[in-house]
């Protein structure tokens, strides 16, 4: 089989419903476009019964023509098993070792791709990959409205605005441009590139577990003055956080992330304000649940305090 025009990488954990539905939405997607494509699922030692759901589209389709998917065009699935959950970064990189393809598509397990998104965000890449070098698409909720999912690098005014004045909310920390527009990050959930910026720049830290993992990704690549760009007219829904234990878990994830990104890039004086802020936020939170007796917010911000205490 020839080299793919596109590889596209998924990650799936725990999610088997969910990464099927992705999976076939790719596929359908993709039924009457021009060129040809490979889809590699990194599955991280999943116990839901994934892997033998996946391995079934892996014995339909792979090294196969896809007849259903219109003449001319040439899909393989390709399936790797881990034996642990190696985390979302590490998974990726693998991915990215065994793409044919110079041009890689990021896709969350949790996405569902709406008409041909994959094709309008890949030929707009293409178009423009003289002055682009990674590219997201815009991300809607499961009910169609805009979900953020770019915005600024997480310098300490931006994380103080995020924490404590609702910064996601109002659109200031993160937001959904309705045009074509540079950013520093996009999300991890749908991202575009080459297989050479990757390398250029080590890939994902794979000591990122999960959450932050795009940021230092995208971060790394602006040092490389890499251009990252948001282009809204591909879209895709994202249910998100299909991959954690309750809400509890990214919190906590999101907490450990700022406080890696920020001993790996910044230096001692904003690593001690950052760990302040992230105290109070946390005492904050476990204020507001002793009030009203959350037991939520008791739990998580109690985990999130002992955890920045004691990094």
């Amino acid at each position: 089989m020839s080299k793919p025009d596109l590889s596209i990488i998924v990650v799936s954990y725990n999610t088997k419903d969910i990464t099927k539905n992705c999976l076939e939405s790719i596929l359908k997607s993709l039924k009457n476009s021009s060129w040809n494509y490979e889809i590699i699922i990194v599955d991280n030692h999943s116990t839901d019964g994934s892997v033998e759901v996946l391995r079934k589209y892996s014995s339909n389709y792979s090294n196969t023509r896809l007849p259903s998917l219109g003449s001319g065009l040439s899909g393989q699935v390709r399936i790797v098993e881990n034996k642990e959950n190696l985390g979302f970064g590490k998974a990726n990189n693998q991915g990215v070792k065994i793409a044919r393809s110079d041009y890689i598509l990021f896709l969350n397990s949790d996405t569902l791709i709406l008409e041909d998104a994959i094709e309008i965000l890949y030929n707009f890449y293409r178009q423009k990959e003289n002055s682009i070098n990674f590219l997201g698409g815009k991300l809607l909720n499961e009910n169609m409205t805009e979900q953020p999912s770019c915005g600024p690098f997480y310098t300490l005014p931006v994380i103080f605005t995020a924490l404590f004045l609702r910064g996601d909310y109002i659109g200031i920390t993160r937001y959904s441009p309705n045009k074509v527009k540079e950013v520093d990050w996009i999300s991890g959930a749908c991202i575009l590139t080459k297989k050479q910026y990757l390398k250029s720049i080590e890939g994902f830290d794979e000591n990122i577990f999960m959450y932050m993992d795009e940021i230092d990704l995208l971060f790394r690549a602006k040092k490389h003055d890499y251009k990252v760009f948001f282009y809204p007219e591909a879209e895709f829904i994202h249910f998100g956080s299909a991959s954690s234990s309750g809400r509890t878990y990214p919190i906590i994830q999101v907490f450990n992330g700022l406080m890696y990104f920020y001993n790996k890039h910044y230096p001692k004086q904003d690593q001690i304000l950052l760990k302040f802020m992230l105290k109070l936020k946390a005492l904050i939170g476990l204020a507001i649940g002793q009030i009203f007796n959350n037991k939520y917010l008791k739990e998580t911000y109690a985990k999130a305090y002992q955890m920045v205490k004691l990094v």
